[in-house]
This record gives structure tokens, sequence and C-alpha cells, in this order.
């Protein structure tokens, strides 16, 4: 649905876009991640034609929107949400209808599909109430309504969860979930929040430098990332760096401070190294039990423990540290303590090999 090709952005003095270059498939939910001002707000004005590119072409269904001269007609195909809710001084049945408003679209349907948009953001009964009196996140819902109830081909979201509470961001991702999934609507969205991005997204940007490090599934980026600089980002817990001393059969031997990591790798020895683990993908085992058939068995002692929700973070220090994720039911069960001593195991497949300085993965 869209195209985004080589893509510049310039302020004055300072490049905010440095070429990006993406393609975006109709009803997908495409997510932007990256360090604050890289210029993920700004692609997104740039898309809904909010300001131009200093360099590069955004084309929507194969036009490019900034030569066009349908711009009015492109940008009712868009709704956009900023992080920060805007709503007008009018009822919220008035807020809603304001887009219809503008099409001219019949009092009687306007009236039905507000009520509908009530319904589905769980705010029926509303409709008279003066929207700046709405909570943070009955504003954003609010706001949301009054995009989607346009039908739009394309929903723009600048991280519309960054000011609300838990509770309100569920409400507010439950919907963006509705609209893509009953509409079909294409949703593109920023977002600072990494576990947000892949709760909703199909596919994943990751922006640094003003250009696109990274784009793939969550679990490619997440599991699989492009080089460091994304796995730091995107908190990748277990990066070791080290040499390929050895291989057989496709599997590597990565010297690692004195310790030897198997990794599935077509890299060839002698090659300088990073490599990445997930802690969902280390086992964590007491030092006593039974044999353990993966390739890499570690033993060490916990040196410290990192809450994550339902799961628990275990660092332990192996000589290198890495971290494992359990649950506090599993940690219960095996009454773990800082000191004491276990066993880290993983398959050779789940490191993710990369040569150091870019030369491609393993």
């Amino acid at each position: 649905m869209i195209e985004i090709l080589d893509v510049y952005k310039q302020f004055g003095e300072k490049k905010v876009l440095n070429g990006i270059n993406a393609t975006i498939e109709r009803g997908e939910v495409f997510t932007i991640i990256g360090p604050s001002g890289q210029g993920k707000s700004t692609l997104l004005r740039l898309i809904n034609l909010l300001d131009k590119p200093t360099r590069g072409s955004i084309l929507v269904d194969g036009v490019d929107i900034h030569l066009s001269r349908e711009q009015q007609a492109i940008r009712r195909k868009m709704g956009m949400v900023f992080q920060k809710p805007v709503v007008f001084s009018t009822s919220v049945f008035e807020n809603i209808a304001y887009g219809l408003h503008f099409r001219h679209i019949d009092r009687d349907v306007i009236r039905a599909k507000v009520e509908q948009a009530l319904e589905v953001i769980d705010m029926a009964g509303f409709d008279e109430r003066k929207a700046k009196s709405l909570s943070g996140g009955e504003m954003q819902r609010v706001a949301l309504a009054r995009a989607m109830v346009t039908e739009p081909e394309l929903l723009l979201l600048d991280e519309p969860t960054a000011n609300l509470d838990p509770i309100a961001t569920h409400k507010i991702e439950e919907l963006v979930r509705h609209y893509n999934r009953e509409s079909g609507t294409t949703v593109v969205m920023s977002t600072h929040d990494m576990q947000q991005g892949q709760r909703l997204a199909n596919r994943i940007a990751v922006i640094m430098q003003g250009k696109f490090a990274q784009v793939g599934t969550p679990r490619e980026v997440f599991g699989s990332p492009s080089d460091k600089e994304v796995a730091n980002f995107v908190g990748v817990k277990n990066i070791l760096t080290g040499n390929i001393t050895g291989s057989e059969g496709g599997v590597a031997a990565l010297a690692v401070d004195g310790l030897t990591v198997k990794a599935v790798t077509s890299l060839p020895v002698g090659t300088r190294v990073w490599a990445s683990i997930l802690p969902e993908d280390i086992t964590l085992l007491l030092s006593r039990g039974k044999q353990i058939s993966a390739r890499n068995v570690f033993s060490g002692h916990i040196v410290h423990f990192s809450p994550r929700g339902p799961l628990l973070n275990v660092t332990v220090d192996c000589g290198v540290k890495l971290s494992a994720t359990v649950t506090w039911r599993s940690a219960e069960g095996m009454k773990l303590k800082i000191g004491d001593e276990v066993r880290l195991s993983f398959k050779a497949s789940a490191v993710h090999i990369m040569a150091d300085g870019g030369g491609g993965p393993g």
C-alpha cells in the first residue's frame, strides 16, 4: 500500500531522516521503534501530508502523494492520532462526528455511525459529555474513534499511549486490533514501548540515525537483531563477543572469555563475531540433576534477579554473565537465591551470530 523511497528530511542544518526505504503492505500493522529524536514522528507527518520530504518519494497505491494534485482526496483515506489526545471544546458526539460533517454525510447516518463508534470504544452514553472533561485515556479513545469513524484505509498513530496508564493503554491496543481486524485498516504506528510493538505489529522497523536499521517480524527483530546497536536498543540481554576457533558440520566453536559456545553458523574459522541469545531460549537448572542434551551447558552462580511482570530474569555468572528467563513459580519451586550454583543450557541454534563489524549473519 505504501512505498517509502529514499526519503530524507532536513530542518535547517539538522538531518532527521537520512534515506528511509520501506514497503508497507495493505492491512498490516507496521510499528516503528527507535531512540528519541530519530524521526519517527517526522516520518508519520510526511505520510500524512503534514510536511514535505527534503528528498525522496512516498507512494500510496502507486501515487506519489507529494506530487499529486489530489492531496485532499489522499488525506481523506487517512486518519491520524497524536501522542497527546486532541479533542475539541464540544461534546463527545460532535468530536467523533467532526470528520463526517466535513464529508457532508447525512445526519441520520452520522448519528448511527457515532453511536456505533461509542459502543466500540466502550463509551456508550458519553455522547453529550464535554470532551474536555474526560480522562486522558477516554480522550484518546475519542480521538481514535474520530479517526476511524470516517473509515480510513490508513491509520497513523504517533505514540498514542505514551501518556496513558496501563489500563488505558490496554484499551487503546484492543481498539487498534479491533479496527485492523474488522475493517482491514492498515496501521502505521510509532511507539517507545517495545513490548507494545511486539504485541501489535506484523512487522517492526527499527529507526537508527535517520534510517531503518532493520525491518522484520517481532521474532526477527528481537531474536535476530541485525547489529549490536539494534540488539542493545531492543534490550537483548546476552550479547557476547569472540572469535570462531573451530567448525564441524555447520556448528562453530566460539571462544568467549574462556568459554566455548557452540553456535550454528557458516562463518569461517578466525572470524571475529558477536552473538546474542534470548533469555527465553536459555534453560536454568539446579546444579544437581539429569543429563542435558543441549550443546551448550555452563555452570555458574546467581548474581542478580530482575522481575519482568509474571517472569523473572536470572543473571548467572558463568565466567561471562548470562540471563535466563523463568516463571516466578519455577523460581520459588527451585528456591533460587543469590549465590546459588546453577546450570544454564541452550541449543546451538539459539545463538544468533553476526560478523563483528557488519559482515553479515552466520
